[in-house]
């Protein structure tokens, strides 16, 4: 009985470690064992060891000087900010009828869904630089400037909208489930707080919220994460170019597209994945910290 039993387990167990093996597993292992190469796609990949990532560290100065701290800033902006963000906003649409939630959600949400589109229609004329650029026109015709801004392409700009544009389009499923978490809380446990002494909304959201939806929090916290480390695709759209201009929103994503598929050094690439990989590790360790429920 008990071998049926561990067998049946099994079984059940089969299709996600399968997945599990093909999709993450497998491809975090072959990342790995090119960073050790030297790979160009023609030629046999040739053992090197760890100089790929002694160059990373000691002779990229694109990526000590940019890459680097361009990733950090943005990660720690666009991932707190926008996880902020994204309570803020789903607490505040819990507090309002189900018709009008259900539409201001789903407006909310559809910038993740279709932002490449966004990006490169929208915010692409928003900040176009000659006059037929909305955001040009309307400081000409205030006389604001006498000619038009290069918004797109200036190292002085570029960075601050990729930042606007990210925190705009980060309201993705961490969003929706934390409006889920909050809709589908326990009623009792508010009116035990009230009448244990909670006073507002602030202590409401602080002491019975917050602490009721952690597996949410947690949820969205890693969703958030792993987004903004892998969100390098706006500087790109925006710019138009990979590197973007000066390196000026070049993000460790671009700097890996850059060397893989533009270079085509896969082994360099596959390094730079690797410090990916254990940079998203490193923060998720900490949301895990944060939020995980302890026994």
């Amino acid at each position: 009985m008990k071998f049926k039993e561990n067998l049946s387990l099994m079984l059940m167990l089969m299709p996600y470690v399968l997945l599990f093996s093909i999709f993450i597993a497998l491809p975090v292992a072959v990342a790995i064992t090119l960073s050790l190469t030297s790979f160009n796609v023609i030629q046999t990949p040739n053992p090197i060891g760890l100089l790929n990532f002694i160059n990373i560290f000691t002779q990229d100065e694109v990526f000590l000087k940019y890459v680097l701290p361009n990733t950090l800033m943005y990660a720690i902006i666009i991932g707190p900010g926008g996880y902020i963000l994204a309570f803020i906003l789903a607490w505040m649409i819990a507090q309002i009828q189900k018709g009008p939630r259900t539409i201001i959600a789903l407006a909310i949400y559809s910038p993740s869904m279709v932002g490449g589109v966004f990006i490169s229609v929208v915010w692409r004329t928003l900040f176009s630089g000659d006059e037929s650029g909305y955001i040009n026109a309307l400081l000409m015709s205030w006389d604001m400037i006498d000619r038009p801004i290069q918004f797109l392409q200036s190292p002085e700009y570029l960075m601050n909208i990729v930042i606007i544009v990210a925190l705009w389009s980060s309201m993705g499923v961490g969003f929706l489930a934390m409006l889920a978490g909050i809709l589908n809380g326990n009623e009792e446990l508010y009116e035990a707080a009230y009448i244990e002494g909670i006073r507002n909304k602030f202590q409401e959201v602080m002491y019975v919220t917050v602490p009721m939806m952690k597996p949410q929090m947690l949820f969205g916290a890693v969703m958030s994460i792993v987004g903004t480390f892998t969100n390098g695709y706006i500087g790109v759209a925006l710019s138009g170019s990979n590197p973007t201009p000066q390196n000026a929103a070049q993000l460790i994503t671009n700097h890996i597209d850059d060397f893989g598929f533009i270079r085509y050094e896969m082994g360099y690439a596959a390094a730079l994945s690797v410090v990916l990989l254990i940079m998203i590790w490193v923060f998720s360790k900490v949301a895990y910290r944060l939020f995980a429920e302890r026994d």
